[in-house]
């Protein structure tokens, strides 16, 4: 089997053993673009705040290179080849033509015409037009996410190329997923995936919000379900064959079984063999996705959905997140360490990164006087408000880098400290919590996460997660097994409590937990936060969208 993951910097390919899940060779395509987010490619054409696009070209690149390297690296011959799984961050999304073709390569000084990364925020005060609107009129799908959609979906970003460019929003036919763009553009046919269309497009109980619903919000919107392709396909589910163009690209045999679309951090729990009611899957990288399955039904504050058969047919499968994690860090390394720091660990063979926490792990819990709040990319879970941003309390003329680099790192396990409270005083246990993703390397961290959480800590059994999970849902696809749970057994697996909490620091945690629950609630109504944010969107000469109504309060967390 053949997975490749579409991340947000890079696209990687794994060849995968379908008999046991051993990965036989991989391959990594760094994006030449990357995250678009100051001007677009070629041109002078400058973007606002919070703007965070992708180009396709990019995603072929991986198709054309990372996945005949994995191939050649494996030594697999492509005939052996029986299936081929894709993933994709979301929501990624795209405007396409009636062919799939994507309206940036005919529109190229159009912003709106680029694929939107997830983590384009600009779209939040469409989201809050949504929310409220929901709300007013009881819209039964809102409950299943927490009360509140987040700007980083398909319908709050539709709606915004609605209103911002709508001779673009005529053209294109399609609003797609890149999850299903990639499918089409390896098959030569359209399908869209059930992940991707309950989790960021509210597709619940076999339909999308009405189009009496999204009239309400622009006439023009009324019909917007209609770009949105066919009936979702379950995971694991065969989207279509390799096509010769597909084939000639990643040296596959034409014809090879092709699954449909899936979600990044939902496929990663198949890779975790991690299925299962109660197993949370924190897929931690630039930012953190937080997964479980579930025999029931619930309402969970300012989760990011709950899908029947979203993560596995059979179960309720909920995510929730935080939108920056990783990008928290790198941002501080990248803009606030003092050169003698580098300096510092250049001379000792380590990257800025290793160093900080080399220093901060020699802190004893709470040294450093700090307590954070993780939104620096606006807060997910449970707020569910990207209007929201980082507050760092504590700091003195004595307070250092790595005070503030360990203090970071703390308030990210705080806001998945709250996550996972959230989902068990809303009826769904968490029974055994699972970590993948990059952020897996550094074992401080990791040891934090679990003295804040109070609970052992599994850990997924590859570096290629998503990927691996993208491999067992081709095996899947192609008839090799009757289920992604059966594939996940044999091809998954995961570490068992490969960090376990220590009784002194999680006490220690539970009082600066104790105060960051209170910085959370005070800022959490958004007042200072949104007034700050308005202020640097009016000095950078950021128009506000037309129509935008009042946020309405967000979901309160337990306690």
């Amino acid at each position: 089997m053949v997975g490749v993951d579409f991340g947000t910097l890079s696209g990687r390919a794994v060849v995968v053993r379908v008999g046991d899940g051993a990965e036989l060779g991989s391959a990594v395509h760094e994006y030449a673009h990357g995250v678009i987010e100051d001007a677009l490619p070629g041109t002078d054409v400058r973007l606002g705040p919070d703007w965070a696009l992708q180009s396709p070209a990019d995603w072929r690149a991986v198709l054309r290179t990372a996945v005949p390297a994995a191939l050649a690296a494996s030594g697999v011959a492509p005939a052996d080849v029986i299936g081929l799984g894709t993933d994709f961050t979301a929501c990624t999304v795209l405007p396409v033509t009636e062919d799939g073709v994507p309206l940036c390569e005919s529109y190229p000084d159009r912003p709106h015409a680029w694929p939107k990364l997830w983590k384009h925020h600009a779209a939040q005060p469409y989201a809050d037009r949504i929310n409220e609107t929901a709300a007013r009129r009881g819209e039964p799908w809102l409950p299943r996410y927490g009360g509140r959609i987040s700007s980083e979906w398909e319908f709050a970003k539709g709606l915004q190329v609605l209103e911002e460019d709508p001779e673009l929003y005529g053209e294109a036919a399609r609003w797609i997923e890149a999850s299903d763009w990639i499918v089409w553009q390896l098959t030569g046919a359209e399908t869209r995936n059930l992940c991707a269309a309950g989790y960021k497009g509210m597709f619940q109980d076999g339909g999308y919000p009405s189009a009496d619903f999204l009239a309400e919000l622009n006439p023009a919107f009324a019909g917007f379900t209609g770009k949105l392709g066919g009936r979702p396909v379950p995971p694991g589910g065969l989207a279509g064959r390799l096509t010769a163009e597909a084939a000639g690209w990643t040296g596959l045999p034409e014809g090879v079984a092709v699954a449909v679309g899936n979600v990044d951090a939902h496929v990663t729990a198949a890779a975790a063999d991690a299925v299962r009611p109660g197993q949370m899957v924190a897929i931690m990288g630039t930012s953190t996705c937080h997964v479980i399955s579930s025999e029931r039904l619930a309402e969970v504050p300012g989760m990011c959905g709950a899908v029947r058969d979203g993560i596995v047919p059979g179960l309720w499968g909920y995510e929730a997140g935080q939108s920056a994690v990783g990008d928290i860090l790198a941002w501080f390394a990248e803009t606030s360490v003092p050169a003698a720091y580098a300096e510092r660990a250049a001379a000792l063979g380590i990257g800025v990164h290793e160093h900080l926490t080399s220093l901060a792990e020699r802190q004893r819990v709470g040294e450093h006087g700090l307590v954070a709040l993780d939104w620096h990319g606006g807060n997910r879970s449970v707020l569910v408000d990207h209007d929201l941003s980082a507050v760092v309390a504590g700091q003195t003329l004595a307070t250092r880098p790595e005070d503030v680099y360990r203090a970071l790192i703390e308030a990210t396990a705080f806001g998945t400290r709250l996550i996972v409270e959230t989902f068990e005083a809303s009826g769904v246990p968490v029974t055994e919590l699972v970590a993948a993703g990059g952020l897996l390397r550094n074992r401080f961290l990791m040891q934090v996460y679990s003295d804040v959480l109070r609970r052992p800590l599994s850990v997924i059994g590859s570096e290629q997660g998503a990927a691996l999970g993208a491999a067992v849902h081709a095996a899947v696809a192609a008839g090799a097994y009757d289920g992604v749970g059966p594939a996940a057994a044999v091809m998954g697996g995961r570490v068992r409590a490969a960090y376990v909490p220590d009784r002194a620091r999680a006490d220690a945690y539970d009082r600066l937990y104790a105060e960051y629950r209170l910085l959370h609630d005070h800022f959490g109504d958004g007042g200072l936060l949104h007034r700050l944010r308005a202020i640097r969107n009016e000095a950078a000469g950021v128009t506000p969208p037309r129509g935008r109504g009042p946020a309405p309060s967000g979901p309160r967390p337990p306690g």
